[in-house]
């Protein structure tokens, strides 16, 4: 089932999505259940399955209910709202090929235990329009990612029990502003500044029987569900990345185990995978120039379209805009 959360009549609905092509609000199917994704979520299996059944019974009674063409409404972040948002490190191609591309060698942790940061959960927006400061501008780059939203409360979860805690999947776009965030690093106090004006989710919230068919098995050495689904990114029309969900090295299931080591996590939570490899400019400008040193390096600018799809969740597109304004954190700093 493929859920998503819209502006419709002025108002933040919550629908079903069929053929993508069409949404079917949730409240013509029970008046009770709540305009919030995150609250339904929150309601558990019964409200879920009550949606699932609802997606079968549109799906053979077309006529029955009343759809809403997508290209008519104003599709937002499916957790508009998350409780948090934290993301993983779970691809090994990519880290390898940025501490090539930086001429250090793979370190051997990455191999031992998932790692995840958190970044800001009141910056999380869907698709549209991505207003930046100019200092984000220098070095601006997309992140190609597919994440997870917590469906219940859980704490000390081993990884053979953790697929049973995700409730759905989305694409995610973790936007760095490389220059605040290269800044910050030398600090050894993790991502924070270059990545907290922008974390983009959607446009689809996916349940995981949705993807049954795409299930395949973990790396050797790996615990928890994987899936093969193809990904890729265009920055205005040109494919610029491909990769593929099944390339995660550590599962969600093995992040979500560490995520929730001594903690709750809580429905809504969302976990991002990290980026996938060649998934960012940062990646590819760097192997670039590795390869060619007259290598011309790209950044993302005002007016680029950003467009993300992985199979099986849709494509999540952004344009991305410059905010009006000559304030700068750079010129703050001590020379």
């Amino acid at each position: 089932m493929k859920l998503a959360t819209c502006i419709l009549n002025g108002e933040e609905t919550v629908g079903i999505i069929q053929n993508s092509t069409f949404l079917y609000p949730v409240k013509q199917i029970d008046s009770a259940l709540p305009n919030d994704l995150l609250e339904i979520i929150k309601l558990g299996d019964e409200a879920m399955n009550k949606l699932k059944e609802a997606s079968i019974d549109i799906k053979n009674n077309i006529n029955k209910y009343e759809g809403y063409p997508l290209e008519s409404i104003n599709i937002i972040a499916p957790i508009p709202r998350p409780t948090s948002c934290r993301d993983g490190y779970a691809f090994r191609q990519h880290v390898e090929a940025a501490r090539r591309n930086r001429g250090v060698e793979m370190i051997p942790e990455f191999d031992q235990y998932p790692i995840f940061y958190f970044t800001n959960h009141n910056a999380v927006q869907g698709p549209g329009d991505i207003f930046c400061m100019p200092d984000h501008f220098e070095k601006l780059d997309f992140e190609l990612e597919v994440a997870i939203v917590i469906g219940k409360k859980g704490r000390n979860i081993l990884a053979e029990d953790a697929d049973k805690y995700i409730a759905g999947y989305t694409i995610m776009n973790d936007m760095s502003a490389r220059t605040l965030q290269m800044e910050e690093m030398l600090l050894n106090l993790g991502p924070a500044k270059g990545k907290d004006f922008s974390t983009v989710i959607g446009p689809y919230f996916v349940t995981p029987d949705e993807l049954e068919p795409y299930k395949v098995n973990p790396k050797k050495n790996h615990v928890g569900v994987s899936h093969n689904l193809y990904m890729k990114c265009w920055v205005n029309n040109i494919l610029v990345s491909q990769g593929n969900v099944n390339e995660m090295d550590w599962t969600f299931a093995e992040i979500i185990e560490r995520c929730a080591y001594g903690v709750d996590i809580l429905p809504g939570d969302v976990i991002g995978s990290g980026t996938v490899g060649t998934g960012c400019f940062l990646e590819l400008n760097g192997t670039g120039l590795l390869n060619n040193a007259n290598y011309k390096t790209q950044w993302l600018k005002e007016g680029d379209i950003v467009e993300m799809e992985i199979e099986g969740l849709g494509k999540l597109k952004n344009t991305i805009k410059r905010v009006n304004s000559d304030f700068s954190i750079f010129s703050k700093k001590i020379k």
